[in-house]
């Protein structure tokens, strides 16, 4: 939401000051389809040349990110707290054999089926089942150390993915003010083929020229810079998700008491999206 407000507010700031300092629209307008077609149709270009069609689809999903924002809402980390939780617990009193069903076959699972987005979130998912499947496999002896690294891994891998499309849009921010200097280069050179036209007619032609340079700098600095920035935010609130989990089972698996596994989930938040310790321990007793 706050991306299309921002849109509006740059191109009515932008060119509406443009128009009360006593500029035409009409030069720009004239040459704005053409100059975006060569410095937008560049842009696309080098994205297909630098990417496979993973990271273009992935690219396609950051764009989504700036507008929708980030996936997980704070309920969602409160309740991956909470399924973690309510899973080492019944390791902690049952076994890795009363495990097994949940981790193996989470999509049966009635204590996931608690948190159905999560149950149907890949990423969190198999992030939560595949190190707890490997507490089963070795029946709850394998070394808390070994079993950090193998998250440490996963969220790592999970998160070099989603900081992909942050990192080629900030490509295209650093790329547009060249690009656009290549539009108004070629805008120059057909002007010079028609020098012998009078100045009223250079004049335009040269502006036009001109909106090459001017569209690759608001491009870059005024869209895709930001958008990129946007984007990383994004990124840094859903990421929280995947630490607080390794928090409870790490923390769970060295034996801690529940308020202190609780704890180092939910101090790894930010401040503004980190719920109360009480609030958590109410949860966790009413389940």
């Amino acid at each position: 939401m706050f991306a299309i407000i921002g849109i509006i507010v740059l191109i009515i700031m932008v060119f509406g000051g443009f128009v009360l300092a006593g500029g035409a629209m009409g030069p720009i307008l004239a040459a704005l389809p053409l100059e975006m077609m060569m410095i937008g149709g560049a842009a696309i270009g080098a994205v297909l040349i630098g990417n496979s069609m993973h990271e273009i689809k992935l690219l396609g999903g950051g764009f989504a990110k700036v507008f929708k924002g980030p996936k997980y809402s704070d309920d969602d980390h409160i309740d991956a707290i909470a399924l973690c939780s309510q899973l080492m617990k019944l390791l902690r009193a049952e076994g890795a054999v009363a495990l097994e069903s949940h981790v193996t076959d989470p999509e049966s699972s009635t204590i996931f089926s608690e948190y159905p987005k999560l149950q149907n979130d890949p990423a969190v998912r198999d992030l939560i089942c595949d190190p707890l499947t490997l507490m089963v496999v070795s029946s709850g002896t394998l070394d808390t150390h070994a079993v950090e690294d193998v998250i440490d891994n996963s969220i790592k891998t999970q998160l070099h993915e989603m900081e992909e499309p942050a990192h080629a849009i900030q490509s295209m921010a650093d790329a547009f003010p060249a690009l656009g200097i290549v539009a108004a280069v070629l805008g120059v050179i057909k002007t010079m083929g028609s020098i012998n036209e009078p100045p009223e007619i250079l004049g335009k032609m040269i502006g036009g020229a001109l909106v090459g340079t001017f569209l690759g700098v608001l491009l870059a600095y005024g869209f895709a810079g930001p958008m990129a920035g946007r984007l990383k935010q994004v990124n840094a609130h859903d990421q929280q998700i995947f630490h607080s989990i390794k928090q409870v089972i790490i923390a769970s698996l060295h034996g801690y008491p529940q308020p202190l596994v609780l704890e180092a989930a939910r101090s790894g938040l930010p401040p503004a999206h980190r719920p109360k310790l009480t609030d958590l321990l109410d949860l966790m007793r009413g389940r």
